[in-house]
């Protein structure tokens, strides 16, 4: 009798857990068919219903981390992937999953604490990629830059990796470095539309414009029309002293995008650069550009200055206007004490005018600040010299 009792009681336990594994599997099949159709609310609720206290399921807990990553409930899943991660430390998926989370919670150093885990398991390009941007977002560029070359040798054209760690090099003014490392990207695909504007700003910023002015000229050979292209352009042009050609990219730039204050007064310098072959009428061509600028320009004195100093050119060139060029030339002074040549063309000015006192007087203000030896230092002599004689001259 106690045998048939036992055997009974084996055979309810076997009926009852086999019934229990039949529901969660029902559970589980219904849950990630849920998850599939981004139904992740109603596949969570579902699969709380096999949690136990005090036990853990793996497969229950992998579905609602993964619901709880599809739902964007970050900190939920970071908590499940962790719990995984400890459970499986050789599974990679969990650290993969748990590193992208942390990532998206901005928990940098966790985020990079998980992808190292995974690297130790597998160099998987696309987390050392990963741990890169957890380091570049912790603005500890020398780490990013580090993991971003390690990814690099593993995938050299991956186009994206590439342009951060330029940006990173570029920041740093290794424009040399810039230019190296993109080097062998641009022997497979010369033309990138990324990569090869990088490698133009590297050169146009260590003073190398003509190389410069290849590279965009060539983005805009083959249809990059885009404002950097035509802003660096210009600026290149400019500097090597092909004036027309630098004065049509940097207004071409300006049709694309007319809210940069620099852009506004670049094309005003370049319409009043000396070394241009053509002159350019100041009130008609030049000075509404410096007016768009003036009326853009933010509390910036330097850049206000050097905005004033413009005006002071423009007015500079006819007699008549002289004391239009004086006052501006002033402001540009007061805004920027500093830049104590507008001390000078003051006083020059003022000699044009035949106004001997006062320009002796803004001469020998000059020559209190002006360095002894340097050109200014010397012109500024020359002129207080020769208006000493003037005024000899004039005294009855």
């Amino acid at each position: 009798m106690k045998k048939a009792l036992s055997l009974l009681f084996w055979l309810a336990v076997c009926i009852l857990s086999g019934a229990q594994t039949s529901h969660r599997d029902s559970v589980l099949t219904q849950a990630r068919y849920l998850k599939s159709i981004f139904r992740t609310d109603d596949a969570i609720e579902m699969l709380s219903t096999l949690v136990q206290p005090g036990a853990m399921d793996e497969a229950v807990m992998t579905e609602l981390a993964d619901c709880h990553f599809q739902s964007g409930a970050y900190e939920d899943a970071a908590g499940s992937y962790f719990m995984l991660s400890s459970l499986r430390p050789d599974n990679i998926l969990y650290k993969l999953r748990l590193m992208q989370v942390t990532y998206r919670l901005k928990a940098y150093p966790q985020s990079i604490q998980a992808g190292q885990a995974v690297l130790q398991l597998d160099s998987i390009p696309a987390v050392v990629s990963y741990v890169g941007d957890a380091f570049n977002q912790m603005e500890q560029a020398d780490s990013a830059l580090r993991y971003y070359r390690r990814a690099l040798a593993m995938k050299p054209m991956n186009k994206s990796v590439l342009s951060k760690a330029m940006g990173i090099l570029l920041s740093k003014e290794d424009y040399d470095g810039a230019v190296s490392i993109c080097e062998p990207f641009l022997a497979e695909d010369p033309d990138n539309t990324t990569i090869a504007p990088l490698k133009g700003l590297a050169v146009y910023r260590k003073g190398d414009y003509e190389s410069a002015v290849n590279i965009f000229q060539r983005q805009q050979d083959i249809g990059n029309d885009s404002y950097p292209i035509h802003y660096y352009l210009g600026q290149s042009y400019w500097h090597t002293q092909v004036i027309y050609r630098a004065e049509q990219e940097l207004e071409a730039a300006w049709q694309i995008d007319s809210s940069d204050v620099n852009l506004a007064y670049s094309i005003a310098a370049v319409k009043l650069d000396y070394k241009s072959e053509s002159y350019r009428p100041f009130e008609t061509e030049v000075k509404p550009w410096l007016d768009r600028a003036w009326d853009m320009i933010q509390p910036d004195p330097a850049v206000a200055s050097r905005i004033q100093q413009q005006y002071g050119l423009g007015f500079s060139r006819k007699q008549e206007s002289i004391d239009k060029a004086i006052e501006h030339y002033k402001e540009a002074y007061r805004l920027n004490p500093k830049l104590i040549s507008n001390i000078s063309t003051i006083a020059y000015c003022y000699e044009k005018k035949k106004d001997y006192k006062q320009a002796l007087q803004w001469y020998e203000v000059y020559l209190k600040f002006a360095r002894p030896g340097t050109k200014g230092y010397e012109f500024a002599t020359k002129s207080v010299e020769y208006i000493k004689g003037e005024l000899f001259m004039e005294a009855p």
